[in-house]
């Protein structure tokens, strides 16, 4: 494979290196969108879309593959709602997912992400909203699921959709009556094969009041749906058999269980779940559909298995993606096992894979991404074998603005292994240096090697970056999660400030200048590190983090139900309103505010359905009440992933200036 580069480009990118050796790159460089991101291939393999930036917001561009240099690419925005994603529907169509937070009529009192599909043709036009005539869409924030592209049908997808049964037509009525649908499934999740030129659709089957999946083979027919049930909480698997829905096996729902199908096994026949293994560690099952026997399709004694590879023209699981220090993958096929081979010779020392290609892999786009080289893609003729630059996410980033990340693991004071990377500010001695401490959010993440915007960004202005996986983290197995489990505010955080003492006992930090910034999760592990150990900090930045445990729970149980699966699942973490009342409480920042002693700087888009704006409000109003030192921002048409450029380099800005401000650089 051979991995080619204009020697006119890599002269002048040296030559604008040197020139500006001296001073630092604009906030700009790091706090803009990507440049490129989502490099999808169309099935025919004759063209590709990527999402890039146009001032400040996402936009779909669509090449044509060995378009001469002079042909400029379709371009396709949005005006009031925000470019989330992409997929080719058809070789001729391509769907871009849409979304916007809003409150929609008085029916719905809490804010929710609506999302919807348009589909587009190769110029960027003729825009068609898929089920945009159903008269039930109004009535679904979600509408942007896919469950079959079948490139069997040269015009239709399939795609599931929430309906009200006293809103049936006569035709509808009459095939419910015929396929023998309890009239008390007011209330359903339907499955409709969707025209991608027109938008309009027709139903193809029903489904009943408790379901919430549909499964396809990628070729048009249903293999099974997923049924779930509050009273116990469990999931239903279902298949269609004899001109009847029956029941093939039932799973336990509640936190980190459930059906958890993650695609198609290869036989086209079969599922693939994610499941915990007898160690506790993530592992990929099969489940035949016809038995419900489950047999192991990937383990690893060591590592969790990340994510399912899929093909995404037919949904099939074609491998595993786990993280040791980086992203490790894992094929099942000879032949994507040799194309990884092939990538990992061709970029060394670099976390690469396989991101698209077409139906028949004729080509392939590569991803390419270590610490100090931001995302960059390539596009792979697998017949030349010749691998070309066509984007990078971040073009205005050399190596030299960009620090070294290595790992940097820790004990605990309990003696539980922490593994946590470093980042250090590039020309500088890791000596008594500036310190951001910076916990993921989640808590079920996990941070690793990898470019890293925000992080970068304050190594390049001088501090070092702590990022601690501390226990809860996901991918270390179970084990690791049930470690961290109603352990917000306490050995959660615990782990955070061991690593800030570990950098201060190894002459890293400077104890006196160290501040904990984060977001979402992360933002909560900032307050409470303020609050429950002021000594420690100089200053905190929470983006979108909680400050009310009790609060945050309540949301949950107003937004999804009080039996649901996502309640489940947040009591699971942080505890049960009524058992663990005292504790909340207790471990709640806003509600002893009186205790922090740092500046804080509290930052929330106002459109944040993730994490509602009232958790920075509550904190404010606290640290206000109580006499502290706190700025709030916030930001008008924006939610909880900083969607656009102003956003993003806004938050740059004033962290910038505030850590400039308590703790140098």
């Amino acid at each position: 494979m051979q991995r080619t580069i204009s020697i006119l480009a890599a002269v002048l990118a040296a030559f604008l290196a040197i020139g500006r050796a001296a001073a630092l790159p604009p906030v700009e460089a790091f706090g803009d969108l990507p440049a490129m991101s989502h490099p999808t291939l169309s099935p025919d393999g004759k063209h590709f879309a990527a999402i890039q930036s146009m001032k400040g917001k996402p936009v779909i561009v669509i090449y044509t593959v060995g378009a001469p240099p002079d042909q400029q690419p379709a371009v396709a925005a949005s005006n009031d709602w925000i470019i989330e994603d992409l997929t080719w529907l058809k070789n001729d169509r391509i769907g871009v997912v849409i979304k916007v937070n809003k409150k929609v009529n008085d029916v719905h009192r809490l804010m929710h992400t609506w999302t919807r599909i348009v589909s587009l043709d190769l110029k960027g036009g003729d825009g068609v909203g898929l089920l945009a005539d159903n008269p039930y869409l109004n009535n679904n924030p979600y509408a942007a699921r896919i469950v079959d592209l079948d490139l069997d049908d040269p015009d239709n997808v399939y795609m599931p959709i929430f309906v009200y049964a006293d809103m049936r037509s006569p035709q509808e009525e009459a095939l419910d009556s015929k396929r023998g649908h309890d009239e008390s499934d007011n209330f359903r999740y339907d499955l409709y094969r969707v025209n991608v030129r027109t938008g309009h659709e027709e139903r193809v089957e029903a489904g009943t009041n408790h379901t919430v999946d549909w499964f396809m083979d990628g070729h048009g027919h249903i293999l099974a749906r997923q049924e779930q049930v509050e009273t116990p909480l469990i999931d239903r698997l279902q298949v269609y058999k004899d001109g009847k829905w029956k029941n093939l096996a039932d799973y336990d729902a509640t936190a980190d269980r459930g059906l958890g199908i993650v695609g198609v096994a290869d036989d086209g026949t079969s599922l693939v779940r994610s499941v915990n293994n007898e160690n506790q560690l993530g592992v990929l099952s099969r489940v035949d559909l016809t038995t419900g026997a489950e047999s192991a399709l990937y383990t690893d004694a060591t590592y969790d298995s990340n994510d399912a590879l899929t093909d995404i023209w037919t949904n099939r699981v074609v491998g595993t993606a786990f993280i040791d220090d980086k992203p490790e993958y894992h094929y099942f096929s000879p032949k994507m096992v040799a194309l990884q081979k092939g990538l990992e010779a061709a970029f060394p020392n670099v976390s690469v894979r396989a991101v698209s290609w077409d139906t028949e892999m004729k080509a392939v786009i590569v991803a390419v991404d270590s610490p100090k080289e931001p995302p960059a893609y390539y596009y792979l003729n697998r017949t030349t074998h010749a691998a070309d630059p066509i984007g990078s996410a971040y073009p205005d980033l050399t190596a030299a603005d960009l620090g070294e990340m290595k790992a940097y693991p820790y004990k605990a004071r309990d003696g539980l292994d922490i593994p946590a990377y470093l980042t250090l500010p590039p020309g500088k001695a890791p000596k008594n240096l500036p310190v951001v401490v910076m916990p993921h959010g989640g808590p079920d993440w996990r941070d690793y090697i990898q470019f890293d915007w925000m992080a970068q960004f304050f190594a390049n202005r001088g501090y070092a970056v702590l990022q601690p996986n501390f226990r809860g983290s996901s991918g270390y197995g179970h084990k690791f999660t049930e470690a961290g489990l109603h352990q917000w505010g306490l050995k959660m955080q615990d782990d955070i400030s061991d690593g800030v003492k570990k950098l201060t006992a190894d002459g890293i930090a400077d104890p006196k200048r160290v501040c904990i910034v984060g977001a979402s999760y992360g933002g909560y592990a900032a307050l409470a590190g303020a609050t429950f150990t002021p000594d420690l900090y100089a200053c905190a930045v929470s983006f979108a983090g909680i400050s009310d445990l009790p609060r945050a729970i309540s949301a949950e149980r107003s937004r999804y139900g009080e039996k649901s699966g996502a309640v489940s699942f947040w009591i699971s973490r942080i505890g049960s309103p009524y058992d663990d009342s005292d504790q909340l409480r207790a471990t709640s920042p806003a509600r002893h505010a009186d205790q922090v002693k740092c500046p804080v700087l509290l930052m929330h888009g106002e459109g944040d359905t993730t994490v509602p704006i009232e958790q920075s409000e509550l904190m404010n109003s606290a640290l206000k009440n109580a006499g502290k030192d706190v700025q709030f921002i916030r930001f008008a048409g924006e939610d909880h992933y900083r969607n656009l450029a102003d956003t993003r380099i806004r938050v740059l800005t004033e962290t910038e200036a505030f850590l400039k401000k308590y703790i140098g650089n």
